[in-house]
């Protein structure tokens, strides 16, 4: 179970990480629709917002049918992340997620994202400033540590929790390791059955499937997984999970026919919210994942990820439906 101030999910929650170009609402419609139970925006620049930068504001648009929703923000700065965060309030998300986890380095090398771990006061300053500023549930996705050497996690999330987060995500490797090697899911453990936290832990890295999701709600204890680039292609994982947690029953993978429809559904929907050319362009690694696998897909493959017409990208799916029908 999930409780986030006045939010409550039941049994093993799945929550579908943020992710930049990726997690928008044509993406969140599909991941809804396979069962994902609490979703974020893409991560939202505070100096992006609080200039009115048009693709950030934009960012803040978010529907009914997405709820619950949180708002995910990062900067390096106290004064712009509350000004921000007074904006964000303004769409009504279900909560405000701060992110000290983005280890991307033109993000984390000036303090914002997982740069933040390498100044743990400022972390803590500027989280209890916004916890201070908004009535909303304030949440934080942050990682181990900043590096092998220093993996801080239990120290951090205490005195996170101690100025007021509702809950913490923690990603399974440190701000250096970037998404190389593999999740240590042992300090989130750790993290999750130290007798003085009390506030919720979502467990995120390296969730591929049934079986490695069951096995963390097993061992570890969480409260929530939280899926990001396993779900690129395969939004589907959520049903796969919630499917197998019931029954201990894998499914089947979906057939052609399905990740045809979900495809040109999410095609259909990402050209409506961001119109041509950038729709299109924001599709191809959706569209490059959605069918791999198929044999003899390479040259079809590059015409899909290259095109920028949709009309020829629509006439590409028909072919693809016509030369693979049948094919599981």
């Amino acid at each position: 179970m999930l409780k986030i101030g006045n939010l409550d999910i039941e049994g093993h929650p799945l929550l579908l990480a943020p992710m930049e170009d990726l997690t928008d609402p044509p993406f969140r419609y599909i991941c809804k629709h396979y069962g994902a139970d609490l979703m974020y925006t893409e991560f939202i620049s505070s100096d992006g917002l609080i200039r009115h930068g048009s693709k950030s504001l934009k960012k803040l648009e978010l529907f009914d049918y997405e709820r619950p929703i949180g708002i995910q923000l990062y900067g390096h700065l106290i004064e712009p992340m509350v000004e921000a965060t007074r904006m964000a309030e303004k769409s009504a998300p279900d909560l405000i997620d701060i992110n000290f986890g983005c280890p991307v380095r033109k993000i984390a090398r000036r303090g914002a994202g997982a740069g933040m771990l390498r100044d743990i006061p400022l972390m803590v300053e500027m989280t209890k400033t916004i916890v201070d500023t908004t009535d909303l549930p304030v949440t934080v996705k942050t990682r181990l540590g900043w590096e092998d050497a220093n993996k801080n996690i239990v120290e951090v999330a205490l005195k996170l929790q101690d100025v007021g987060i509702k809950a913490l995500t923690i990603h399974g490797r440190t701000g250096a390791q970037l998404y190389k090697g593999e999740a240590d899911w042992t300090l989130i453990g750790e993290v999750k059955n130290h007798p003085d936290i009390e506030i919720p832990i979502i467990g995120n890295g390296d969730i591929t499937g049934p079986e490695i999701a069951s096995k963390c709600f097993r061992d570890y204890g969480v409260n929530g997984i939280m899926i990001g680039r396993a779900t690129v292609g395969r939004p589907w994982i959520f049903r796969d999970i919630s499917h197998f947690l019931k029954t201990g029953e894998i499914l089947p993978p979906p057939d052609l026919a399905e990740k045809l429809k979900i495809a040109r559904l999410h095609f259909k929907k990402s050209i409506e919210w961001k119109g041509e050319p950038r729709g299109v362009l924001e599709m191809r690694r959706h569209f490059s994942n959605y069918f791999k696998g198929l044999p003899d897909f390479k040259e079809t493959r590059l015409r899909l990820v290259t095109s920028m017409d949709v009309s020829q990208i629509e006439d590409i799916l028909d072919f693809i439906e016509d030369k693979y029908s049948g094919f599981a």
